[in-house]
């Protein structure tokens, strides 16, 4: 089946979250090393990247992202999706207030929080082929995480896209099934 819809996971996919993490080190008032260092480790042992509150001691700050930390490359290729004729969407493990920032850039929206399930669920996946209203395998997930976007986007029938950035993009090998890409430029071409 041809591809008819495009549906992004959020940070580290179409946020460079590096800006995000910085604001917050600074708001609970630890070195911005040493929560990057803190947040790498848990990457490398497969641990919620949520724990690095508990393990710094501190409550976590209320930080989000801002237009400026989406990646060069993610505003053009979200153009470039829709003049080719794809429904194009996000929704990834995130708070709902991002909701209405994405609304303005994508033509569906949804969000772990507001949903009240969070990938690597396969309810979260049912939720994302209901907000697109199409069969999975007419729906691409692009991820950078293979163990909450690809395996279960491919366990649910999506064609499932990894992109290697952000810090789980690197350390983790997608399975010989997706697609991989380094550059959300790469994307329209490999979806025909």
């Amino acid at each position: 089946m041809a591809v008819e819809a495009v549906v992004f996971d959020v940070g580290e996919t179409l946020i460079d979250e590096t800006g995000m993490w910085e604001r917050a080190a600074d708001a609970v008032n630890v070195p911005r090393f040493t929560l990057m260092g803190v947040l790498g480790g848990l990457a490398a042992r497969g641990e919620r990247h949520t724990d690095v509150w508990g393990r710094l001691g501190v409550d976590p700050p209320e930080s989000t992202w801002q237009l400026s930390d989406f990646y060069p490359d993610a505003l053009p290729c979200i153009d470039r999706l829709h003049r080719c004729g794809y429904r194009v969407g996000a929704a990834g493990n995130t708070p709902a207030t991002v909701e209405p920032a994405l609304r303005e850039l994508f033509d569906t929206v949804g969000s772990s929080a507001a949903w009240g399930v969070e990938k690597p669920s396969a309810g979260f996946f049912d939720r994302v082929a209901g907000l697109v209203g199409l069969e999975p395998g007419k729906i691409a997930y692009v991820g950078d995480r293979v163990d909450n976007d690809i395996l279960p986007a491919l366990a649910a029938g999506f064609v499932a896209v990894h992109i290697r950035r952000g810090p789980w993009g690197h350390l983790h090998e997608a399975p010989p099934d997706a697609i991989c890409i380094r550059s959300l430029d790469q994307l329209p071409a490999v979806l025909v």
